[in-house]
């Protein structure tokens, strides 16, 4: 889909601004930035303390700037990660591949940033050594998962833009998608979402935001007694 305009965003990384949702993909702020403190240290990291292998799901595939930098964070800590990504609308290969993501970060992984773009839909495969990746072309509120994922990675654009995905019976499939003490991340700190979240039955924080954002939100599953 996406066909919107790439642009730069105040830390040197480019995002994409949406002309069908009326938003950007990541904060004009900084979309490295952003992605690194919501989803990698507010998300992974919590899971990574002596684990073998990590599970990562994410609702909104996107530019695959989060993809890419779990990629960068298994192949650092030779640690085993397995990720899944779930997008109805893809930005297309010819579009990723003018995003400035592998030249900031890593300009030997140009290659591997490119084919999660290109790869096949619905099938895994071993990018590196200790990155493995799946995606599902469609809605996620049509998949079900039980238990299989540590972590998510909330990153659909905001409920103002996709509503459809911040309703209670869509949380509840994440909830239900998280292993226990499994943990959601998003961007997101509205206080009608995290009140829905602490509803399921998720442990919820509002923790300190990326640049430009006072606040973000990170949910915990807690695991039964």
């Amino acid at each position: 889909m996406s066909k919107g305009k790439i642009f730069e965003t105040q830390d040197g990384s480019h995002s994409i601004f949406s002309e069908a949702y009326g938003v950007s993909y990541h904060s004009k702020y900084g979309a490295i930035q952003e992605s690194t403190h919501v989803f990698i240290q507010s998300g992974l990291f919590c899971q990574i303390q002596g684990a073998r292998e990590v599970s990562v799901l994410e609702i909104g595939f996107g530019t695959g700037l989060n993809a890419l930098l779990t990629l960068l964070e298994a192949n650092k800590r030779q640690l085993s990660i397995h990720y899944e990504a779930v997008e109805a609308y893809p930005v297309p290969p010819e579009e990723a591949k003018l995003l400035n993501y592998p030249q900031i970060l890593d300009p030997s992984a140009a290659g591997n940033f490119l084919f999660l773009h290109e790869a096949e839909w619905d099938k895994t495969y071993q990018v590196t050594p200790y990155f493995s990746f799946r995606k599902k072309l469609g809605r996620f509120e049509e998949v079900n998962y039980q238990e299989i994922f540590d972590v998510i990675y909330f990153d659909a654009f905001a409920p103002s833009a996709q509503p459809e995905l911040w309703e209670e019976n869509v949380l509840k499939k994440m909830y239900d998608a998280l292993k226990p003490n499994g943990v959601l991340t998003t961007y997101c700190a509205k206080g009608a979402v995290k009140r829905c979240l602490k509803g399921l039955g998720f442990t919820v924080e509002s923790l300190k935001g990326p640049p430009g954002k006072r606040e973000m939100t990170r949910a915990i599953k807690a695991r039964p007694v």
